[in-house]
């Protein structure tokens, strides 16, 4: 396999005329990063327009947390729109928004967004909101969340955009946390063809928060319209037709551009601050060096913009780049059908793709043979990009195998890996340096910026190939959050206190011995059988090799005799026919073959689905309650709470865990 990969990037370099072998050098810049900070990350920092230029390029603040380009005055929205109208490709599209579950498109070019833009910050501000201010956007995949966005970082107010749809206590922790000056929102969200009201669920969110905002801006949508309050709601178009533009507001590098929750251990989300001049320059970078677009190509997250990769990938990065983005409103199936990955890129002449695995699993699940991507030409893709989740193998290897087809063999298919809490890559294989040789179930190499280490428990670096915690010396590249919304301590408590020096990721992996990293899943997905720490991870891999199995989640569950015992869960491909206990049968000899007895695997169950965020995470943590717990919480995130039931018949059938006879 080093072989093959080895050639394959070989070739890449050869025909590729972007790659220059005096120039880019990975492992040089890569070093310069980490040895010379300062130095590398100053040159970054030239490449975006500032008003004025950081006096600073890495400090310190009185917390001791560590900053990025203090004294520096920029403005990002300036940076992603008026900048590259002032350099004369105003006409060039910026944003285009297909929506097959609206039935509608949108375009953009870069002076209609900037003017759209504009226009909604000038009713932002005719309501009050001020550099500073927080605003919460609570809204579909529209064109308009974009713009909300961009019109709160024109103005200098920090959006935290709340994933659409979430259930009215979850919005109104939120809220409290924030104290928002205003909230925008939307009459309604699509789900494949279920219109969701969410203007009610706002309502509720408002009734039961300590800190409600005192405006609310609707955006009506033809499928629902919205029940507004007097003297409270506003509707979006009327609010345009009476505002004028706003210019952008001069503000510090280090004043934050939005604030991010994310989940936390207690139960309370934290927020993630994101800043203003470490995200652009940081961003901006990351286009070239991880994706290799170039300003003027088509880039297309599919993501939302409720969760980092839609703020990140769909917003700002490709905007700052000076690219065009794709927002959708659609899924990866059924909307119509499992070509509709394949028909935005034909349609949009997409030459970068980025998605989740679990959404090419699902293309998979419903079209194993690919045979609607032989409908669409997709010769404009040159590289696909996947994260959020571990890749398997499996995926990658039928992902690499359907591509062969393609107009252009070859596509490369990249897993790179990254949280919320950085914002853009921690490891990639930097296709834009120097593409590197791949590694199957590896996201290739840390990122210029990261100094990744494997630390055992007492915070020793691990052996090559052994498994251990992955952190990140400090300080952290820019973009990376500085600290938590009002939370200094929990940012210490949370990231730092475990490994002082380090930033602690929360993954469990390996560094092999040509420096790969190997990330195995969260540090709570290791389960502990009879002493032995293993990896439901490595398991999920081998599980998801059957030639039966579209989808699996492993998880540990509680035994009196081992303290843990791993359980799976498959989803079936299509078409297949086999029995519960077949499968039980063939899954226990291929773990008991490639792992041992040592992993103690006997027991499995066939699911219709697994429980999953609307982002497409597995919940495995929600799987395990429900093996050992007579009540379990519905995770706010949840993309459907029945799927809990169809998980817990299946263990009451199959004897798992609390429903196993003595």
């Amino acid at each position: 396999m080093k072989l093959s990969a080895s050639f394959h990037c070989l070739a890449w370099k050869l025909l590729n005329p972007l790659y220059n072998e005096k120039t880019m050098n990975f492992h040089d810049e890569y070093q310069q990063s980490i040895e010379q900070p300062e130095v590398f990350w100053r040159k970054q920092a030239e490449q975006i327009k500032w008003y004025e230029f950081p006096e600073t390029i890495l400090s310190q603040d009185e917390h001791g947390f560590y900053r990025w380009f203090a004294g520096g005055k920029l403005n990002t929205a300036y940076l992603a729109l008026d900048v590259h109208i002032e350099e004369g490709r105003g006409d060039q599209l910026a944003l285009v928004y297909d929506s097959p579950a609206a039935n509608m498109q949108q375009k953009f070019t870069y002076a209609e967004l900037r003017d759209t833009v504009a226009k909604f910050a000038g009713c932002l501000r005719n309501l009050g909101v001020e550099k500073g201010d927080r605003v919460i956007i609570y809204m579909p995949m529209v064109a308009e969340a974009v713009i909300a966005m961009l019109a709160c970082a024109r103005l200098g107010a920090v959006h935290s955009v709340v994933f659409g749809g979430f259930a009215p206590n979850e919005l109104a922790v939120r809220i409290d946390d924030a104290k928002p000056k205003v909230l925008v929102t939307a009459s309604c969200g699509i789900e494949f063809t279920k219109i969701i009201e969410y203007k009610p669920l706002v309502d509720k969110a408002l009734e039961v928060s300590k800190f409600p905002p005192e405006n609310i801006v609707v955006l009506q949508r033809p499928q629902a319209k919205a029940t507004m309050q007097s003297g409270r709601d506003h509707d979006w178009n009327e609010l345009m037709s009476q505002a004028s533009p706003a210019d952008p507001v001069s503000l510090d590098a280090t004043d934050p551009l939005y604030i991010l929750y994310t989940s936390g251990t207690t139960g309370l989300p934290k927020g993630v601050v994101r800043d203003n001049g470490g995200h652009a320059v940081a961003l901006k970078y990351s286009m070239k060096a991880v994706y290799n677009t170039d300003p003027g190509d088509v880039y297309w997250a599919g993501s939302d913009v409720g969760w980092v990769v839609g703020h990140s990938y769909i917003v700002y990065a490709p905007l700052l780049h000076g690219c065009t983005t794709i927002v959708y409103e659609g899924k990866p199936v059924r909307t119509p059908d499992a070509g509709a990955f394949w028909r935005m890129i034909a349609e949009h002449k997409i030459n970068t793709f980025f998605t989740a695995p679990t959404a090419f699993r699902a293309v998979k699940k419903e079209d194993p043979e690919a045979k609607l991507l032989k409908q669409y030409d997709i010769s404009s893709l040159r590289t696909l990009f996947l994260a959020g989740e571990r890749l398997d193998p499996p995926t990658y290897d039928w992902l690499t195998e359907i591509l062969k087809e393609a107009p252009q063999p070859g596509i490369p298919v990249v897993d790179h890996w990254w949280q919320t809490e950085t914002g853009w890559a921690i490891c990639s294989n930097p296709m834009g340096i120097e593409p590197q040789p791949v590694k199957n179930g590896s996201p290739t190499f840390p990122m210029p910026g990261y100094n990744v280490q494997v630390l055992d428990e007492v915070g020793e670096i691990c052996k090559p190939g052994e498994t251990g915690n992955i952190v990140i010396h400090l300080p952290l590249p820019p973009s990376c959050l500085p600290t938590l919304w009002n939370d200094d301590e929990r940012f210490k408590q949370s990231y730092l206190s475990q490994y002082p020096g380090y930033y602690l990721t929360g993954d469990e992996g390996i560094k092999d011995e040509d420096g790969y990293i190997f990330v195995m899943g969260r540090t709570d997905d290791v389960i502990n059988v009879a002493g032995h720490r293993l990896s439901t991870g490595e398991m999920e891999e081998l599980i998801a090799g059957h030639p039966a199995v579209a989808e699996c989640a492993v998880t540990g569950i509680d035994d009196e005799l081992r303290g843990q015992v791993p359980v799976g869960f498959v989803v079936l491909k299509d078409g297949i026919d086999i029995s519960q206990d077949q499968m039980q049968e063939e899954l226990i000899a291929i773990i008991r073959r490639e792992i041992g007895a040592v992993a103690y695997f006997r027991q499995s169950g066939i699911v219709k689905r697994l429980p999953k965020t609307r982002s497409g995470k597995i919940l495995r943590k929600t799987i395990r309650r429900l093996a050992i717990e007579t009540e379990v919480l519905v995770p706010p995130t949840i993309d459907d709470p029945k799927i809990l039931d169809e998980i817990r018949e299946v263990m009451q059938e199959r004897g798992i865990g609390r429903y196993a006879t003595s």
